[in-house]
């Protein structure tokens, strides 16, 4: 797939474009492909920067981000730190502080997951009080939220963890962890009361709405699937066949705000109802552009060391370590655009009424 991919692709020889043999071309030139790291794919950046560089393509080891050369992602937490940025502009407008201030969250994902892991310990100050991914379900009904961090911090460091291996005696009054596997599950009055429902016995599916549409200051989506449309779409129309049974509505969520850190956790007439309803949100491009953004930035910096590596002023193993030495201010880059992203967005949306000719 890469080397079709290659095949189709314009390159740089020499600081010329150069077309492929034999391809019929109609626009310009075009030799920019660049492969970002994402979930399940990053693994194989380095197989594909070898690829690239087999084929002579340009970028070399810049063609896919991520790799050994690169930056880890999930080491350095970015696509959740950078929607923690969306999440503390929703939080200074709620007039509460996510670092000093214990708040409610149901999430979607487990701690073994990059963007689900890093955000769910973005603060100590996180009272997760349910969760699920496509293995378990998870309950906390009034859980200490220094406790529960430092728990969630084991799981994150335990490879391939699941909701499976968290300690039970650490779980508070009704809480507990199930496969999404059995018929039936009874909860007791603790976590009725913090799911905000009265029905005492619940199949998995139903269990997962709920959570769902639980009534928490924040719903973390750090997992794969669409879970929330419009009371006007049909399952059919959102195309994720394999969450139809657990998809609500946006004009039922209760949280107060929404963070996507996964990609298409709602539709976006979802987010627009639930927006008209009262509840802050964004959207995943916006929420989880950190990640997208670092990929961005590592392989602009390969490509400008990479000039000064031809002319043989720079040996590769210079270049790794500079792009190394770079990660800490390219993430503070990051994190900064993120910052301002949410807040331009927030004024404008202040702004709107008064500039409707504008829009």
């Amino acid at each position: 797939y890469i080397r079709a991919l290659l095949d189709v692709t314009d390159n740089l020889v020499e600081g010329r474009a150069v077309h492929p043999a034999g391809l019929r071309v109609h626009d310009g030139p075009d030799p920019y492909l660049v492969v970002a790291a994402d979930r399940g794919t990053a693994t194989f950046s380095d197989l594909a920067n070898s690829i690239a560089a087999e084929n002579g393509f340009w970028l070399d080891d810049a063609f896919a981000s991520g790799g050994s050369a690169g930056y880890d992602h999930k080491r350095l937490a970015i696509t959740a730190r950078g929607a923690w940025k969306s999440l503390e502009r929703h939080f200074m407008e709620l007039g509460r502080d996510p670092y000093r201030q214990p708040f409610t969250a149901v999430g979607i994902g487990d701690m073994s997951g990059d963007v689900f892991g890093n955000g769910m310990l973005g603060s100590d100050q996180i009272k997760l009080v349910a969760a699920f991914d496509h293995r378990h379900i998870f309950i906390d009904p009034n859980p200490d939220s220094r406790t529960s961090f430092v728990e969630r911090r084991r799981l994150f460091d335990l490879p391939r963890s699941s909701w499976d291996d968290y300690d039970r005696t650490l779980l508070s009054p009704g809480g507990g962890v199930w496969p999404r596997s059995l018929k039936q599950i009874q909860l007791w009055p603790e976590a009725l009361a913090a799911l905000g429902v009265t029905q005492t016995d619940w199949t998995p599916t139903q269990l997962i709405k709920a959570i769902l549409l639980a009534p928490v200051d924040l719903l973390w989506n750090g997992g794969i699937g669409t879970y929330v449309k419009a009371s006007t779409e049909t399952n059919e129309a959102v195309g994720d066949r394999g969450n139809d049974g657990v998809r609500v509505d946006g004009l039922d969520l209760r949280c107060r705000t929404v963070i996507e850190g996964g990609n298409l956790g709602l539709t976006q007439a979802g987010r627009v109802e639930y927006s008209m309803a009262g509840g802050k949100i964004n959207t995943d491009f916006i929420d989880n552009s950190g990640g997208v953004d670092c990929s961005d930035r590592e392989v602009n910096l390969k490509i400008l060391l990479g000039i000064v590596e031809r002319r043989g002023e720079l040996t590769r193993e210079q270049r790794d370590r500079m792009v190394a030495d770079s990660a800490e201010q390219v993430v503070e880059r990051i994190l900064y655009d993120n910052f301002q992203q949410a807040q331009m967005i927030s004024q404008e949306e202040r702004a709107a009424l008064r500039r409707v000719g504008a829009y």
